[in-house]
């Protein structure tokens, strides 16, 4: 089998996402064969012991694959230190150890992948074949055309542009007032779609994943989980090979436009 990544061999025993686990090693918490471990180390899964807070990690058996509605109050993590709830709280029926893929702020709530299987995590996860999450936002007051264009084109966040996406006006209530979004985004950075609204000068009231690919949230209970089917499974890592596929003609496009990803009203 030869040598691999720890960080990937971590995924693979179901102790977090690759980059969770990158985060793990660099904090300190990783060691193999006793030594404290560096971000970059490879490992021999058939001679190496690798142990996490001290226990001692190997690869999963059985491989889960579930879809959680997230409740709002809840972070996306397997542990806490400052007493927040986490959404394993809400899986502990769960026998596998799983963790989430992907991120859904606390204050958010909607469909979160969770897993064991960290090479699914990693292709659902990884920049060159994120998949589309559609988000419904709701946001205070109205929405004007010129404001749902910057948000389209990009916004800069942390010296970055996001990447273009889509938004359409679904609803809207000027007695309240409010306006009902769908957003189709097709990254993961931290709170996003919130400072995007923020840097336009939108505040955000309700904020709610409703579906991942082609993968839809459908009528699962606040706070419930199934299991994902076979063909759910399958049509998620075909939409993260299309996403891979598209963004690489994107690049190869030598006006560099998107083709598609428009505000629709």
């Amino acid at each position: 089998m030869g040598t691999e990544r720890l960080q990937k061999y971590m995924s693979e025993c179901g102790v977090a996402s690759r980059r969770k686990s990158e985060e793990m090693i660099t904090a300190g918490f990783v060691k193999v064969n006793g030594q404290k471990a560096s971000l970059g180390d490879k490992i021999d899964p058939y001679k190496d012991k690798v142990t996490v807070h001290g226990k001692l990690i190997k690869p999963v058996g059985e491989k889960v694959y579930i879809m959680l509605n997230k409740p709002r109050g809840y972070i996306t993590s397997t542990t806490d230190d400052r007493g927040r709830k986490c959404v394993t709280e809400l899986t502990s029926d769960i026998k596998s150890k799983i963790y989430p893929v992907g991120r859904l702020d606390r204050d958010s709530e909607g469909l979160l992948l969770m897993t064991n299987d960290g090479e699914f995590a990693n292709q659902m996860m990884h920049p060159r074949s994120e998949v589309g999450k559609t988000y419904r936002v709701t946001v205070r007051g109205d929405v004007t055309e010129e404001q749902i264009t910057r948000m389209v084109s990009g916004i800069e966040l942390d010296g970055r542009l996001t990447e273009p996406c889509t938004v359409e006006v679904i609803e809207k209530d000027l007695s309240v007032p409010r306006t009902v979004l769908v957003f189709v985004i097709h990254e993961g950075r931290n709170r996003q779609i919130r400072r995007m609204c923020e840097a336009v000068g939108l505040q955000v009231v309700r904020l709610k994943r409703t579906a991942v690919g082609t993968l839809k949230l459908g009528m699962l209970q606040t706070g419930k989980w199934r299991h994902l089917t076979e063909q759910e499974i399958k049509r998620l890592r075909t939409d993260a090979l299309r996403s891979s596929k598209d963004e690489n003609e994107v690049k190869s496009d030598g006006n560099g436009k998107t083709g598609g990803r428009r505000a629709r009203r």
